[in-house]
């Protein structure tokens, strides 16, 4: 049996991983996909200050207080962000990492850096009065209404990596989409894929691979068990 925690994207939950979590469950693997910080069940505490390291720490404590090791920690889209950090702390409780779709950072990026003009103009178009946290767009509003405001915070905080972030740990795989409209992941694909340390698969899908295609990204990340 294998542990695989599951880290979200913006404006996102963890309940966005029960179908793929219920695939490996069935396989005889375990699947955690706690929420972060101000999102999902977890809106409320959208007052207290809330950034990037906060959900790092996040996911660092369940890690700690679940006594997880040997896990398979995945990242959609902003939650590469969050993997890389936590990687940085905790590589030794890792045995892969694996990005759905999503940021792979370097010391001091961060989420509006590495963005693109397009989900800029996006963050920007959703920030409130208090300049705090940013709206989820229309459309995925639309699509499902568990989508919450993001702390901009969390999107305009440099990523500190110390002790070598991603290349800290030896397994790494990444999911490309190649439906993807305005994806910023386009050249981490093209980079990555040429690089023998790295697993990477360009699947026929948008954004939302756990979504869209339930079965393939669960065979992908079954690769890492």
């Amino acid at each position: 049996m294998t542990d695989f925690v599951f880290v979200h994207g913006a404006w996102h939950g963890g309940w966005g991983f029960a179908d793929l979590a219920h695939r490996l469950q069935a396989a005889g693997h375990a699947a955690w996909r706690p929420t972060l910080t101000g999102l999902g069940e977890r809106s409320h505490l959208a007052l207290a200050p809330v950034n990037l390291e906060t959900h790092v720490d996040d996911i660092v404590q369940v890690l700690h207080y679940e006594d997880l090791r040997d896990v398979v920690l995945c990242g959609h889209s902003y939650g590469g962000m969050v993997v890389a950090g936590v990687a940085d702390r905790c590589a030794d409780r890792l045995k892969a990492l694996v990005f759905l779709d999503a940021y792979v950072p370097e010391d001091g990026d961060s989420c509006w850096t590495l963005a693109g003009d397009f989900y800029r103009e996006m963050f920007l178009a959703g920030v409130g009065e208090d300049g705090r946290s940013t709206a989820p767009p229309a459309f995925l509003k639309q699509r499902d209404a568990r989508f919450v405001a993001q702390p901009m915070a969390s999107l305009t905080q440099a990523l500190k990596l110390r002790h070598g972030g991603v290349a800290s740990v030896a397994r790494r795989g990444m999911a490309w989409a190649r439906r993807h409209e305005h994806s910023p992941f386009t050249s981490t694909y093209e980079r990555l894929r040429q690089d023998p340390r790295w697993e990477v698969q360009a699947m026929d899908g948008g954004h939302n691979l756990m979504g869209e295609l339930p079965r393939e990204t669960a065979e992908f990340v079954l690769r890492f068990a």
